[in-house]
């Protein structure tokens, strides 16, 4: 590992460095010029900088994660079914909270929390138009107090839970009090969210594109970053402050995104959606996204491009500290990585159809059906070397990165805060955790015999927790 200073001629991307260049000492022109190129290709926001360089060699280490609990199964109590679990979450005391959707996956959760060695303590939520209830549910989290946040679309904003399950309030996003208003509200509440470790606070992704249907349509600018902000919880209103902006790459908004037609009826006009959103762009294929995870200190460590380098960020002032490299290059996508994906997302596909399948027939029953299909996204031109990124309780980084296959799990670096490089889980040996907790506890959501939906709890070694 190499820590050092980001300087002017460091930060010159690799294809723009000069190579072959004889610099004679008294060439006084040369070198002015010289430095005058480096400086026009500094890589914005890294200047200055401390840089650590990891070795490309990788130091294998043990998934031993001994199992603590497991909680799910096929038969018994209504606590212990799960239908659809879309997250996991621990509280500083070591209690695990199941995020359990039933059929409908944005307004049937209930959220059912056991304590540290898996007995089951209460469940609370439902559906419903109230306060406390729950109407098409976009996010959630715990906070370390074991307070619960639940993003919900339905009210328009943050709803907040006590350790007991018990509503405290609404925090909503600011925003006019007119329908559009309550559009911009609902979508704003949608995007995952991380808790802040120090409280009080969440962060999320604001949605790339503007609200409304005028806001997205053909000619609008395609956002050139994402940022990553933390919204503030103490009030009725939620207090942003963004703490860093990733990279968007270009994109093609001209593509058509729907094949088919539809025969929705809104407010007495039919609307065509594919016509409708015909203007949006979407993600290609591999296209590099922002990965992001929240450090004990509340730091923010994320990467948004599709070589392999962490960016950390300060919460208070969204300066980069820290970043983080390791000599691995991106894949150039070629046909047969493009076949080869077709198929394995194919086979996937195959594999959850048949109840999924029937639950999408039993809603879309009734008089307005909808024949619509998303056309495929365009292929990135290349594929990046980071997919996922995670952060524990402790302070280490976890972050998978490509290694020749396309879906599947893949080798799981992990790393200190500091940039130290801990070692490398190989391809296969443990998927990413749905959830960390204090003490090295980790859950995975897992699917048993029969399909079962169950969530493991295991204890991580010091090393990597």
């Amino acid at each position: 590992m190499l820590v050092t200073d980001w300087s002017a001629t460091k930060s010159i991307p690799r294809s723009f460095r000069l190579t072959g260049a004889r610099v004679k000492t008294t060439n006084l022109l040369w070198i002015v010029l010289s430095l005058g190129i480096a400086k026009l290709f500094v890589v914005p926001g890294l200047s200055g900088q401390k840089v650590v360089e990891v070795t490309g060699d990788d130091r294998q280490i043990d998934a031993d994660f001994p199992e603590v609990y497991r909680v799910g199964s096929l038969d018994g109590e209504p606590w212990e079914t799960f239908g659809r679990v879309g997250a996991v979450a621990f509280d500083a005391q070591g209690n695990l909270y199941v995020f359990d959707h039933g059929s409908d996956p944005f307004s049937d959760l209930r959220i059912v929390v056991f304590d540290g060695s898996g007995t089951f303590r209460h469940e609370f939520g439902s559906a419903g138009e109230g306060p406390g209830e729950f109407n098409r549910v976009g996010s959630y989290t715990v906070m370390r107090d074991g307070a619960t946040i639940v993003g919900d679309m339905g009210h328009g904003a943050y709803q907040i839970f006590d350790a007991s399950g018990a509503f405290v309030r609404m925090v909503r996003p600011a925003t006019g009090a007119s329908p559009m208003g309550f559009m911009q509200r609902s979508i704003a509440v949608s995007t995952p969210i991380q808790p802040d470790p120090r409280g009080g606070a969440v962060y999320t992704i604001p949605p790339e594109t503007g609200f409304g249907v005028g806001a997205v349509g053909v000619g609008r600018s395609q956002p050139t970053e994402r940022p990553v902000v933390r919204i503030g919880l103490g009030g009725e209103v939620v207090q942003a402050d963004t703490v860093a902006r990733g990279w968007v790459p270009p994109r093609d908004q001209g593509q058509r995104l729907f094949t088919g037609s539809s025969g929705i009826t809104v407010e007495g006009r039919n609307v065509t959606p594919g016509r409708t959103l015909s203007g949006l762009s979407r993600p290609s294929i591999f296209e590099p996204e922002l990965l992001w995870g929240i450090l004990p200190g509340g730091d923010l460590v994320y990467s948004d491009s599709s070589t392999y380098l962490l960016r950390v960020a300060s919460p208070e002032t969204g300066e980069v500290v820290r970043v983080v490299t390791r000599p691995f290059d991106p894949e150039p996508v070629t046909p047969q990585i493009q076949e080869d994906y077709r198929e394995q997302r194919s086979a996937r596909r195959r594999d959850r159809r048949s109840s999924e399948a029937a639950a999408r027939s039993s809603a879309n029953s009734g008089p307005a059906r909808v024949s619509l299909a998303l056309t495929e996204a365009p292929f990135y031109h290349e594929i990046p070397v980071l997919r996922e990124l995670s952060t524990t309780w402790e302070g280490r980084i976890w972050v998978m990165r490509q290694a020749g296959a396309l879906l599947g799990d893949e080798p799981i670096d992990v790393l200190t805060e500091e940039g130290e490089y801990v070692g490398t889980f190989p391809a296969d040996a443990t998927a990413m955790p749905s959830a960390f907790g204090p003490n090295g506890l980790a859950a995975f959501i897992e699917r048993g015999e029969h399909d079962v939906v169950r969530v493991v709890v295991r204890r991580l070694p010091e090393k990597v927790r």
